[in-house]
């Protein structure tokens, strides 16, 4: 579509029709993370129609421009159709896009991550899902994962191991009541490594993003332990400097 040089251009916008020119698919793909058998799990979907049929993939669809007002409310719609999980946290990770990843066309896909406690979601399987599971993010390179999911799943876990180094980002992947050891060992998980105990409660206890639960204690082998909850709109918190001693960073 040639412009005029005198053409206004309220007057070239009621003229253009991006039909006139190619568009690439849009879709949202969800990287899901819970703690459950102390590991790091991602949630997959094994997919119901072509293409890839068969395959387990991240969960994600399309965007709809008449129906999704941004990006974050079409993943958040993608979820609840495939899964019916609602997600307390929801973050963008990164942009994929090319010619190869999609066997319909020249694609692109936004991938977000979300962090909840596994034991608290309600589940169910859409009209596009033939089945829904829980995967070890270790044992996830065993499987054939549909599309190009293999490097969106390893570009979320990237981005979520390096988050927890300066924020609190694990305390979505906790129940409503946890002790402060729990908290720690998740933390550990999906870090990949151990914690120091001192230094990792005095950072919690800085932060003021828990409150103790008046009279409530987890009872076991040892000494009755407190069970803490997270200061409502506390979810963000950025720690001043990394759990390995260096500067925090947003």
């Amino acid at each position: 579509m040639e412009e005029s040089q005198d053409e206004s251009e309220s007057a070239y916008l009621q003229r253009y029709d991006s039909r006139n020119y190619p568009s690439p698919l849009v879709t949202v793909d969800v990287v899901i993370f819970a703690v459950i058998d102390d590991a790091l799990n991602v949630l997959l979907v094994k997919r119901g129609g072509h293409p890839e049929k068969g395959k387990w993939a991240l969960p994600g669809g399309f965007v709809r421009v008449e129906e999704d007002r941004d990006l974050e409310a079409a993943a958040l719609r993608r979820l609840r159709q495939e899964t019916g999980v609602e997600t307390p946290y929801l973050e963008q990770v990164a942009t994929f896009g090319d010619g190869q990843r999609d066997a319909r066309g020249w694609s692109l896909t936004v991938v977000t991550m979300a962090l909840i406690d596994a034991a608290s979601a309600n589940f169910s399987s859409g009209e596009t899902v033939q089945e829904t599971r829980w995967s070890a993010v270790e044992h996830c390179a065993d499987l054939t994962l549909a599309f190009d999911h293999a490097r969106l799943l390893e570009a979320a876990v990237q981005r979520l191991r390096a988050k927890v180094e300066y924020t609190a980002l694990p305390i979505h992947l906790m129940p409503e009541a946890f002790t402060l050891s729990e908290l720690q060992r998740v933390f550990e998980i999906v870090l990949g490594r151990r914690v120091e105990k001192a230094s990792f409660r005095r950072r919690i206890r800085e932060a003021s993003i828990l409150e103790a639960i008046p009279g409530e204690k987890r009872r076991g082998s040892n000494r009755p332990a407190q069970l803490y909850r997270v200061v409502e709109g506390e979810g963000a918190h950025f720690f001043p400097r990394t759990l390995t001693g260096r500067r925090g960073a947003s």
